[in-house]
């Protein structure tokens, strides 16, 4: 694509992806131009970086569609003072739009070659506020407390590690639950030990490597 159709599509996907999804935050929206998704993108999906679907990075990982991306990080409502906790790096670019709102991004990936191409990406792009680091997130990571925390993989149940890492006002976005009903929550720590939760939208993504799967009933 050349810079004029790259920048119309880019247009294109914010104006008739995402803000018809009541994504309606204007520094939101600023950062979908000022963020270069294209530069994030597998070389052999740019002609669709802007398309309104998941863009295959590996067998079991994709990038979310535009319109997940921006609505995830409205509803995070980041400040510059927050400390972010990402499960899934994936491509990076929703660590690079994190990292624009937030004062550090902890990025976990547990495949090795997404977390280097990711990190390199990061990099590239400026942003020296990210960590990338290889590991498996998928029942939390580490022992700090964030003010947000995104998983990018849908996981059947929440792990209570999850909600212990949350330091009090702090919020945590994960699709919940086994396809085809998935619920895509906003999760807040209230008080310690204490949360409340709302459900925002159905939706369906690929799950998290070693997600935490429910009890199942024997007979």
């Amino acid at each position: 694509m050349d810079a004029f159709n790259v920048e119309q599509a880019r247009f294109n996907m914010v104006e008739q992806q995402i803000r018809p999804w009541e994504v309606l935050d204007q520094h939101v929206l600023e950062l979908l131009f000022t963020v270069k998704r294209e530069e994030f993108v597998p070389p052999a999906y740019r002609n669709i970086a802007f398309a309104d679907l998941e863009i295959p990075l590996t067998r079991s990982a994709a990038m979310w569609t535009p319109k997940l991306e921006a609505r995830v990080l409205q509803e995070l409502a980041l400040g510059k003072h927050d400390e972010v906790l990402e499960i899934g790096t994936g491509s990076g670019y929703f660590s690079a739009l994190l990292a624009s709102r937030a004062a550090s991004v902890r990025s976990v990936e547990i495949d090795d070659a997404l977390a280097s191409g990711a990190a390199a990406r990061l990099a590239r792009a400026g942003f020296h506020n990210v960590r990338v680091e290889t590991g498996d997130g998928a029942r939390g990571f580490g022992d700090g407390a964030y003010d947000a925390i995104v998983l990018t993989g849908s996981t059947p149940i929440l792990p209570q590690g999850f909600l212990d890492q949350l330091a009090a006002g702090g919020r945590l976005f994960a699709v919940v639950g086994e396809a085809p009903a998935m619920q895509a929550r906003l999760v807040t720590c209230t008080a310690p030990g204490a949360s409340s939760s709302v459900d925002l939208f159905e939706t369906v993504l690929r799950p998290l490597a070693n997600a935490e799967q429910p009890q199942r009933f024997r007979f």
